[in-house]
């Protein structure tokens, strides 16, 4: 995601797991999506600061050199924190209130469920989720890297 919307994610089958293949293959997805939905990382006017947690998957050097030769910035952090994760602090936080009570049937019922969902956020619901990310990193860093919620 980024502060307009989110730009891609993958909602794994039942069973499925995130391994170091999967993941390359997520980050070229991604990549993808960012050239399709904006058009100025494609004219490379602005530069993808990447921030990703430090899952196993996440820190092997195959998965590295791809952002490398995306040309993004990772942003490096330490040890992992869902402190430091939007996706954790703000999409799961959020959604995760929302499914109180909620039980789905199938897998296409969750995707249906979570694409309504996330078209129903507003552009200031993302933007204030990544503008938040500076204030948060300070203070993790502050803490040692040390959970502050």
């Amino acid at each position: 995601m980024d502060q307009e919307e989110p730009i891609y994610y993958e909602l794994l089958k039942p069973g499925g797991t995130v391994n170091i293949d999967r993941y390359k293959q997520q980050l070229l997805n991604l990549n993808d999506a960012i050239l399709e939905k904006r058009e100025q990382y494609e004219k490379r006017q602005h530069k993808v600061i990447f921030l990703d947690d430090d899952a196993p998957s996440h820190r092997v050097k195959p998965t590295e050199c791809i952002v490398k030769e995306l040309g993004w910035d990772p942003l490096a952090h330490a040890a992992y924190s869902p402190d430091l994760a939007p996706s954790d602090y703000l999409l799961f936080a959020s959604f995760g209130h929302t499914l109180d009570d909620k039980c789905f049937a199938s897998y296409e019922n969750v995707k249906s469920w979570l694409d309504d969902w996330l078209a129903s956020k507003d552009r200031s619901f993302f933007w204030h989720g990544i503008h938040k990310l500076p204030e948060r990193w300070g203070k993790c860093v502050a803490n040692d890297g040390y959970y502050l919620e």
